[in-house]
């Protein structure tokens, strides 16, 4: 199956085309460039560099979100533009599920960081799973065989990608059972790692440059999964998952609260001046 994916929902753009089980390219900057600049000269770049016959594409994966509300949409954009005009599904791929796949294999507990502002993080918690060929999970036997020996890792979901405060998901980790270690990763790691010193009361680290930001690749990895499980919609239907209200949309909320409310003392001030300017005729009356 061929992929083309895109990942845009932070301060990183990637692009990367997989066929089955080989990345054919990948190309990925963290630079102060918007990826309104940056995404499509990017794909396009690809595109000539391994020449690439979009029609040959068997689907678009992008992260799905949560991150930046800006960036999710501008690959919103570009994924829906591409899937329309090429007639191809989407596959949404949750940005912190993709975050985690960067550590495949790995025996620790990992757990991605984006900063999501306002003292919040988006974030989860995850671990990989030995599994058979058949699916099930691999315990080591001394009766292994050959294809009993060949094992893959299942991304297994302890807490679902969420946004809260760093505290709470350090507590959660925290209350673990068992002494593996955490792998923290992400945009949210520098922002904060003092307060992860203070928090932390199990053995922890932090994911290397090579694998601690987003990839378009493990994106494209997850998607090819979910295609095999027909998690695929039409291009038009396509949805980002923000997970919580943009500023905009929070500031207008807010902005509706106070008039409402400004609305109602209005209309009991005038009720109350209606009272008083009626008792005050009926004792002029007596």
């Amino acid at each position: 199956m061929k992929i083309v994916a895109i990942d845009s929902s932070g301060l990183v753009a990637s692009v990367a085309v997989t066929e089955d089980d080989n990345l054919i390219a990948e190309y990925t900057t963290n630079y102060k460039k918007t990826h309104s600049q940056t995404l499509l000269p990017m794909l396009d770049e690809v595109k000539k560099m391994i020449e690439l016959d979009l029609s040959t594409l068997d689907a678009i994966a992008v992260s799905a979100g949560p991150g930046s509300f800006t960036g999710l949409r501008i690959g919103s954009a570009t994924a829906k533009g591409l899937g329309l005009a090429l007639n191809k599904p989407l596959i949404g791929v949750p940005t912190v599920d993709a975050l985690a796949m960067n550590l495949y294999g790995t025996d620790q507990i990992i757990c991605p960081l984006m900063d999501a502002r306002r003292s919040q993080v988006y974030t989860g918690i995850y671990r990989f799973v030995p599994v058979n060929k058949s699916g099930t999970e691999h315990t080591a036997s001394p009766r292994d065989t050959q294809d009993t020996l060949e094992i893959q890792y299942s991304l297994d979901i302890l807490e679902p990608q969420c946004v809260v405060p760093v505290e709470e998901i350090t507590d959660k980790l925290n209350r673990l059972p068992g002494d593996a270690g955490v792998i923290f990763l992400g945009d949210g790691v520098p922002v904060f790692r003092e307060k992860l010193a203070e928090l932390m009361r199990r053995p922890y680290t932090f994911a290397p440059a090579l694998c601690n930001r987003q990839r378009a690749a493990a994106v494209a990895v997850l998607a090819a999964g979910y295609a095999k499980e027909g998690k695929m919609v039409p291009a038009y239907a396509y949805v980002p998952e923000y997970l919580r209200p943009s500023q905009v949309e929070r500031e207008r909320s807010e902005a509706r609260k106070m008039a409402g409310e400004q609305a109602g003392d209005a209309m009991m001030s005038k009720g109350t001046f209606s009272k008083q300017k009626k008792s005050g005729s009926g004792e002029s009356g007596g």
